[in-house]
């Protein structure tokens, strides 16, 4: 009769486990280059729950990127917003430099 041993899971015994790094990149990458802090964190993640682990760290860089990314939208749009608003501004009062109502200058020399 011969008996057949298992490896132990690697996993439980280093402390490592499926995602684990890609979760920490995808958190560092949530702060430089959110978009692909999304998607390595939303791999992470599914390499994780695909072996039974939960991954904390990939789930605050899928959180964090997904934040950070619709705050760049709204601040782009915003900056957009305001850029138009003076080209305006300049059409209408014409070249030169402006004094606003509220004692700022609007440099209309381009």
């Amino acid at each position: 009769m011969t008996q057949t041993t298992e490896a132990p899971n690697t996993a439980t015994t280093t402390g490592n486990f499926p995602g684990q790094t890609l979760g920490i990149v995808g958190l560092v990458l949530a702060f430089i280059m959110s978009l692909a802090g999304i998607v390595v964190s939303a791999i992470a993640l599914r390499e994780s729950s695909a072996a039974g682990f939960k991954n904390p760290i990939a789930q605050a860089g899928l959180i964090t990127s997904v934040v950070l990314t619709v705050v760049g939208v709204m601040a782009a749009i915003v900056s957009i917003v305001m850029v138009v608003a003076i080209w305006q501004s300049c059409g209408y009062m014409g070249s030169g430099v402006h004094m606003m109502q509220n004692g700022l200058s609007l440099d209309c020399n381009f």
